[in-house]
């Protein structure tokens, strides 16, 4: 593929509207100050079907308003909860986007509003058919005709790109913030696979042994260690996008006389969710392990030609577990594995891996700093949970991950008990390192420089349990 050269690089971050019921302008004040600091540019805002969301939207580019910071909001069209059956629907939707199509603190693409949507690819808007309503009804239709640069998330086959041509103005990527394809299912296969390379007796007995219920996974074999390696942070589902991308060409040349597709690419630090068949009934985990966050990053970096928005999935969307900002507003009934689980100790890696992206150059590190991040109990502990273990919950390692900022050569102790420490020699700069964590472990580390130990990590408040009272695969992370 040929270099996409841009001159203008975003990194924005998804805010669920639908989690900010009590917010005021103040409260989005606070989050986009902190966003800014951190090196994010916007948040696209996740508008579902609550009649109240519209106001909390209003607050939001009211409080970028008085924020006198240069930080830029767009609607994100969430069709899995809007309704989108008829004229009248996109009609509701048309005059939300319309409001703010010239409003100072709007992202702006090729001089038109941006908008972006959560799926959507089934919406017909009562056309006959999802291509002839999005462009009958929305792209097309004379209120925001000309006036939207349109970069959905569509969960289609990319090769059928070309049917929304003349609609989309891009494509957002979503699935590819995470290692999708890494499940239970496709480690144990690859696991099957080995033994029949051995020979028929010993396949026979580990296949036998992967069959049982509750069989443990080894991650540690080297096989699953180089899928891993492979996948954790690949951008291999964004070139299945990106190569699909030239069938938009035509239809962006016609509407704007532009030819370049904006390509939208996600990262994302962590996945869990753990609702019941009474709730949402959404029980299941993305492989998060082995600095997911830090990888994704760092290779959208190397290929950074060929992206032109990163969209970290999330800053509030404490159901699935993938926050970055601060635990505020309304939880969507999350609140047994979310409380206490702080995630903004991943701000710092935010700033340092946006600031790579936007520059092309890894910014100097300033200031030495740890983040360490673990879940809370081991992965194979048993709770009296009436919501089950999660899908694929065996992926996970009993491990804390960790990153270490350090502004020049350094001695980095890490240690989850008196009889489990590690000590290591890190370079300047930015440093991936991890621990193994058994039950009743705890969280420590220190960076010491010249005899001088300069930083220390300590969390009072973590604690690996042996027995849990509910299953939860959310991280804690701690940073100084």
């Amino acid at each position: 593929m040929a270099a996409r050269n841009s001159s203008s690089k975003y990194v924005v971050a998804h805010h669920m509207v639908g989690n900010t019921y009590p917010y005021t302008v103040q409260d989005w004040a606070d989050d986009i100050t902190l966003a800014h600091a951190s090196g994010i540019d916007g948040f696209a805002l996740n508008i579902g079907k609550d009649s109240w969301q519209p106001d909390r939207i209003s607050d939001a580019y009211e409080a970028a308003s008085r924020s006198g910071l240069d930080f830029k909001l767009f609607i994100s069209l969430d069709m899995t909860s809007l309704p989108c059956a008829t004229p009248s629907d996109a009609q509701a939707l048309r005059k939300i986007v319309a409001k703010y199509i010239s409003h100072p603190h709007q992202l702006q693409i090729d001089s038109r509003a941006m908008v972006s949507s959560f799926s959507g690819e089934k919406c017909t808007f009562g056309r006959g058919n999802a291509p002839d309503g999005w462009k009958s009804e929305v792209t097309g239709h004379p209120d925001l005709q000309g006036k939207i640069h349109f970069v959905p998330s569509f969960f289609i086959d990319p090769a059928t790109f070309g049917s929304f041509r003349g609609i989309m103005d891009g494509d957002f990527n979503w699935n590819a913030a995470w290692p999708i394809q890494l499940t239970t299912d496709y480690v144990r296969n690859m696991l099957s696979h080995r033994s029949v390379d051995r020979g028929k007796a010993d396949a026979s007995e580990e296949l036998s042994l992967l069959a049982r219920a509750g069989a443990r996974i080894d991650l540690k074999s080297a096989r699953i260690q180089n899928a891993l390696s492979r996948l954790i942070g690949s951008t291999d589902p964004d070139t299945q996008h990106l190569e699909q991308l030239g069938a938009l060409t035509g239809g962006l040349s016609r509407r704007s006389g532009t030819s370049k597709p904006t390509y939208m690419a996600p990262v994302s630090p962590w996945f869990f969710t753990h609702y019941g068949a009474d709730s949402f009934n959404k029980n299941f985990v993305y492989l998060s392990d082995q600095h997911l966050y830090a990888k994704r990053w760092e290779s959208l970096i190397k290929t950074r030609d060929q992206v032109d928005i990163v969209q970290i999935l999330t800053w509030n969307d404490y159901g699935e577990s993938h926050y970055i900002g601060p635990i505020k507003g309304a939880q969507p009934n999350s609140q047994a594995w979310v409380d206490g689980m702080d995630h903004t100790g991943w701000l710092a890696l935010t700033q340092y891996y946006a600031t790579a992206f936007k520059t092309g150059s890894f910014p100097a590190v300033k200031t030495d700093k740890l983040v360490m991040w673990s879940r809370t109990h081991p992965t194979y502990a048993k709770a009296p949970d009436p919501v089950s273990q999660p899908t694929n919950f065996e992926l996970f390692e009993d491990a804390v991950w960790v990153v270490v900022m350090t502004t020049a050569p350094s001695t980095v102790v890490l240690s989850t008990s008196p009889i489990n420490s590690e000590t290591f020699q890190v370079p300047a700069g930015l440093t991936k390192l991890s621990i193994p964590i058994a039950a009743g472990g705890k969280l420590k580390g220190m960076i010491a420089r010249g005899g001088k130990t300069l930083v220390t990590l300590n969390p009072e408040k973590f604690a690996f349990q042996a027995n849990p009272k509910t299953y939860n695969f959310n991280a804690f992370v701690a940073s100084t």
